[in-house]
């Protein structure tokens, strides 16, 4: 009897101390941001989008995970999801940075995969939900892993920047490890409401970062920024009291000679068709297509809807996005891009597949971009389990 109650106090002793570490970690580690002041939460409530002490969608449109469709999502995460994982990582292509330095005027684009870019316009290095670190989650040796371990470019190898434009404030979209890289390289930062509490709390200083509401814009220089709605939600987990806390957008950065459309992580809806009308048309829309299921559709869009939205907002060439970079869904991980090219090509709608790292210029014409992704379907399938 001994033996068993020395063995259930140490069995004790080692949960409580598990449970200690998670509670320690959860409190002071620096990668789940920061709380607004008393002050910008005060600002945040008068926002039209703040209701009930949360930020909300157009029409409290909710992703609901209750009664049957939360076993369903349980479900799906033990089922055996074949290629949801490539068996071999997506090569980039190596940018140059004294290449980068030679920003003249050309509106160039260079994805990074998933949802990150480098715009060059106007003299100006605009970066765009700048996730380039190694996991989209806040303990790095054990979260989702970026399926290519080298990336095009080291941020230090970046020049300058000017601006960065932030989404929202997702593991995937905001990166703490990267912002610490770039904030002493970067003179300014866009961001939805709310997400300037996390930058203020990694050391980014209070006069870099701009708020914006929906519908709200910036001016740098001669460049647009618009805040525009996206349906979605918030937040980094901590304690999940922080559940959409922050604001999430869209954004339409507008040039002397170029308009393009951001659609950050959005589900389809109407707001597409309301943004199109207001900006539209649009030179390019770079649109989410991937980590989909129709358990949560209300949220992120199926890859046909990835077009719809395109033409809602009335773009002349799309480029999904959101794929390629990690496993945050359970489908094939090049079903995104092949089921949104189909129904473009349904359509009519051009539309743009460059590799990560590869450099294109906007100057009227349709980018030349290769179906690379279509090579891939030829190497042997990964069974993942979760």
């Amino acid at each position: 009897m001994k033996k068993i109650v020395k063995t259930m106090i140490i069995l004790a002793s080692i949960l409580v101390i598990a449970m200690a570490s998670v509670v320690l970690f959860m409190a002071l580690s620096p990668q789940f941001g920061g709380h607004p002041t008393q002050k910008q939460q005060l600002i945040y409530n008068q926002s039209p989008q703040h209701r009930d002490g949360k930020f909300a969608n157009m029409g409290d449109v909710k992703m609901e995970m209750t009664g049957k469709k939360f076993w369903a999502m349980i479900k799906e995460q033990f089922n055996v999801h074949p290629n949801a994982t490539p068996s071999q990582a997506p090569q980039p292509i190596a940018m140059d940075p004294a290449e980068l330095l030679q920003n003249n005027g050309d509106f160039r684009l260079f994805w990074f995969g998933h949802s990150s870019f480098l715009i060059q316009t106007n003299g100006k290095n605009i970066l765009i939900d700048p996730m380039l670190g190694q996991s989209a989650s806040p303990v790095p040796f054990i979260g989702v892993k970026r399926f290519n371990k080298e990336m095009p470019i080291e941020i230090e190898q970046l020049p300058a920047i000017d601006l960065v434009l932030i989404s929202h404030d997702h593991y995937d979209h905001l990166d703490y490890q990267s912002i610490k890289r770039l904030k002493d390289k970067t003179k300014a930062f866009y961001t939805p409401l709310g997400v300037g509490t996390h930058l203020r709390a990694w050391g980014v200083h209070s006069a870099h970062i701009t708020e914006l509401d929906w519908w709200q814009h910036a001016q740098l220089d001669e460049l647009s920024f618009t805040c525009t709605p996206a349906q979605h939600f918030s937040g980094r987990g901590k304690w999940f009291s922080d559940q959409a806390s922050t604001l999430w957008c869209s954004w339409v950065i507008q040039t002397p000679e170029k308009k393009v459309f951001f659609s950050g992580d959005s589900g389809y809806g109407p707001h597409f068709k309301t943004i199109g009308k207001k900006y539209g048309p649009f030179d390019l829309a770079l649109m989410e297509c991937g980590q989909y299921n129709e358990l949560w559709k209300e949220i992120h869009m199926m890859p046909e809807e990835t077009i719809l939205a395109a033409e809602d907002i009335k773009a002349q060439i799309v480029m999904p996005i959101h794929w390629g970079a990690f496993k945050l869904s359970m489908h094939d991980w090049l079903d995104p891009i092949t089921r949104a090219s189909a129904k473009a090509n349904e359509t009519g709608l051009p539309v743009i597949t460059p590799r990560i790292g590869e450099g294109l210029v906007l100057n009227g014409e349709i980018p030349a971009t290769t179906q690379w992704w279509e090579e891939r379907r030829k190497e042997p399938m990964v069974t993942v389990n979760k």
